[in-house]
């Protein structure tokens, strides 16, 4: 540089202007070095790196390159140039150094964030991550990483010791506290709901209070992302599953079993004794032979034992359409492809309503999928309204405009009669 200067200044250049034209060509070497060194790093080192991961097909080689870790290192080969030719400028050596250095330790803190979000996909790779996420770990300590980061550069600018910093610190540990309020909460429910295994990446669960009624796609720190069934995304606090009740169905999809609990309401006064016509015609349905024969031979021995007078079909025991029906379903149910016959079964009387009486089918599919779980549930109940009349039944309907127009219709017809 100072050849430099002493050949302008021969060409008659003055003395001031020789001085700053040899400032401008320092500065434009130096830039044409970190031009360099880049082009270099990137063009030429990160792609032999990249073409080494590749071809070695490295087991997490794809996703450290997604995460660019090695050209976000790359940034710091212009200012180690940078910081190395400082000393060309005396006068402003001290604020040239503080900047290198100050880049140097954003781009160290951009690296390590790439690093960190690069273990997190690597963990999520494991079935582990789905039971154990670690995510809200990571952001803590990159939470940890940025704060010290900010206080080394702080305390880089200012040339005092970060430990200074530090103790003016603790005497805003309120203010840190209320700042970082959400962050500590989310931090105490992740360790809580990871450690009683609460939730976890694909549950089912629903929070009605947030509106939330699907998977689990992601727990972070703050927050726990549920994609519901309309394929929208609901964001849940993650305090809020500890602090408030939810329902989570991965007992139910891990059980091998879905519950089905519905009642088909029977018209009451439908209800009757079986006749001799009726029993004869059960006799013929398949599920249902056995047990009217048994059934048959059970009460005649009971009414013979007992000595009771079957002229009158109070006394005694007999069969009832509805007690043959209530039969019909369980033997159904149990020959159900779709029923799980390792979990309960039932047909049960509920207290009846002003809609009929209940007759509630308890059982559980034995597919959890959602699709197959409710065209198993169809078909089991469009069976048994169709098979209904069968037994003499009537399934229960508030009258409808069609019942009414067909009760008018009879009472004009009955009055046409009447007065022919």
């Amino acid at each position: 540089m100072e050849s430099i200067h002493k050949l302008l200044v021969e060409y008659g250049m003055n003395t001031k202007v020789a001085d700053y034209v040899s400032v401008m060509i320092q500065i434009g070497i130096i830039a044409l070095l970190c031009i360099i060194a880049n082009f270099i790093t990137k063009k030429i080192v990160i792609r032999i790196i990249n073409h080494y991961v590749t071809k070695t097909n490295f087991k997490w080689g794809n996703i450290i390159l997604q995460r660019k870790i090695f050209r976000k290192l790359s940034h710091i080969v212009p200012a180690l140039i940078i910081y190395n030719f400082s000393e060309t400028f005396p006068s402003h050596q001290h604020w040239i150094v503080k900047a290198a250095v100050t880049y140097i330790i954003i781009v160290i803190l951009m690296i390590i964030d790439s690093f960190l979000n690069a273990v997190d996909d690597i963990y999520r790779t494991y079935e582990i991550s789905k039971i154990k996420p670690i995510k809200g770990y990571i952001q803590v300590v990159k939470i940890v990483v940025f704060i010290i980061g900010g206080i080394i550069i702080i305390s880089s600018l200012m040339g005092e010791s970060p430990v200074i910093l530090l103790s003016g610190i603790g005497a805003l540990s309120a203010v840190i506290m209320l700042i970082f309020k959400d962050s500590l909460l989310g931090l105490v429910a992740g360790i809580q709901l990871t450690a009683n295994d609460m939730v976890r990446v694909g549950d089912w669960i629903e929070m009605p209070k947030y509106g939330a009624d699907g998977d689990i796609i992601e727990i972070s720190l703050n927050t726990v992302k549920v994609q519901n069934f309309d394929k929208t995304i609901t964001t849940v606090p993650s305090y809020a599953l500890i602090s408030d009740s939810f329902k989570n169905w991965r007992a139910m999809q891990t059980s091998g079993g879905r519950r089905m609990k519905r009642p088909i309401f029977i018209d009451t006064n439908s209800i009757t004794f079986c006749t001799e016509d009726m029993i004869e015609k059960f006799k013929n349905i398949h599920y249902l032979s056995d047990y009217i024969i048994q059934k048959e031979s059970e009460i005649e021995e009971y009414n013979k034992k007992n000595e009771i007078n079957r002229m009158n079909k109070v006394n005694g025991r007999a069969m009832t359409n509805i007690g043959v029906f209530r039969a019909y379903i369980t033997k159904y149910l149990k020959n159900h492809p779709g029923i799980n016959q390792q979990m309960t079964q039932m047909v049960r009387q509920l207290e009846p309503t002003d809609h009929g009486l209940p007759l509630e089918i308890y059982a559980f599919s034995n597919d959890v999928r959602w699709a197959v779980y409710e065209s198993v549930q169809s078909d089991i109940f469009d069976h048994l309204f169709a098979v209904a009349p069968e037994f003499g039944l009537r399934v229960f309907q508030n009258p409808t405009g069609y019942d009414l127009r067909n009760a008018l219709e009879d009472k004009v017809n009955k009055k046409g009669e009447s007065t022919s």
